[in-house]
């Protein structure tokens, strides 16, 4: 018996859309052909894959790799349902073409994610239930209608420097909202989110809480003591990622065992994706994105045959 997910992986490893200066320089067909070879199933979908939904096509069959997903920057925080409904078509026209079953939903109204100088003690935050509640709202009517618009389920991305950053948010989050709102559990976030006053959050723990709401998976591993020095130093979220916060499953310090375990439990049947921002030409990326598959398929293929 086997456990009916699939490894992909995100081409941040090779070249990083907030920071072009990482891999920039690294085409498109590098990633693919690299990703291909060490064994991943499909690709996330970044800044230099084609935007027309047939080219797209053609360009993953190529490397025999499936498309994933691809992040979606809402501005639901602080726009319109209609507005957002109408920004979005293009972009899930894509994703539906490809045969994608969920959109990564990355808030970005406010956000401060992809300002280095910015501090990440300066993100946006609801202070109040009525602007929980009506974000909430928004959100639940936009799910709704990727669902029934594209078959489309919206999968939200909790992100430092973002409205929903701790573990705290997400539970505001998923209690304000309905199943139209599934969950993207990112292990990496999840643990930087949770690292307040000297103290780490349980992953394993919190990814229990809301598994029955996770859709998609962003398996992404942690150098502990330099997500503390970020918190101590008031790091911004990029500068974070320049000091090497976040690396690939297996070489940090987040417990896979137990991740997989909980999702395998839980029935989980959809993407482990490898997404670890790192600097390409300290973490080359093909050793790093081979060592994450790696790991997970270990993982994955000992829970399978349990």
């Amino acid at each position: 018996m086997s456990w009916n997910v699939r490894i992909g992986i995100n081409p941040i490893s090779w070249s990083n859309d907030d920071l072009p200066s990482l891999g920039g320089e690294t085409p498109l067909e590098t990633a693919l052909s690299e990703g291909a070879e060490i064994g991943y199933e499909g690709f996330e979908l970044g800044n230099k894959f084609p935007k027309e939904p047939q080219a797209l096509a053609d360009k993953l069959a190529e490397f025999k790799v499936a498309c994933v997903s691809g992040w979606y920057s809402g501005m639901l925080a602080e726009g319109g349902l209609d507005d957002e409904i109408e920004r979005c078509h293009a972009h899930m026209a894509k994703l539906q073409h490809n045969g994608c079953k969920v959109v990564v939903y990355g808030e970005v109204a406010g956000s401060i994610q992809g300002q280095i100088d910015t501090p990440l003690a300066k993100r946006p935050k609801f202070t109040t239930d009525a602007q929980w509640q009506t974000y909430a709202k928004k959100l639940d009517a936009f799910g709704e209608h990727l669902l029934a618009r594209y078959g489309i389920c919206l999968a939200y991305h909790h992100h430092m420097g973002a409205w929903v950053e701790s573990p705290e948010d997400v539970d505001r989050l998923m209690a304000e909202t309905s199943s139209n709102v599934g969950l993207l559990f990112d292990t990496g976030h999840t643990w930087f989110g949770g690292t307040q006053g000297g103290h780490s959050v349980d992953v394993v723990a919190q990814l229990r809480k809301h598994v029955r709401r996770v859709v998609h998976v962003h398996c992404k591993d942690v150098r502990p003591q330099v997500i503390q020095t970020a918190r101590n130093d008031n790091w911004s979220f990029l500068r974070s990622v320049l000091n090497g916060a976040f690396t690939v499953p297996g070489d940090g310090a987040v417990d896979f065992r137990g991740v997989l375990t909980e999702l395998h439990q839980a029935g989980y049947e959809g993407w482990l994706v490898v997404e670890a921002e790192q600097d390409p030409a300290v973490a080359p990326p093909y050793q790093y994105a081979k060592l994450g598959h790696d790991t997970l398929r270990a993982l994955v293929n000992e829970l399978g045959a349990r």
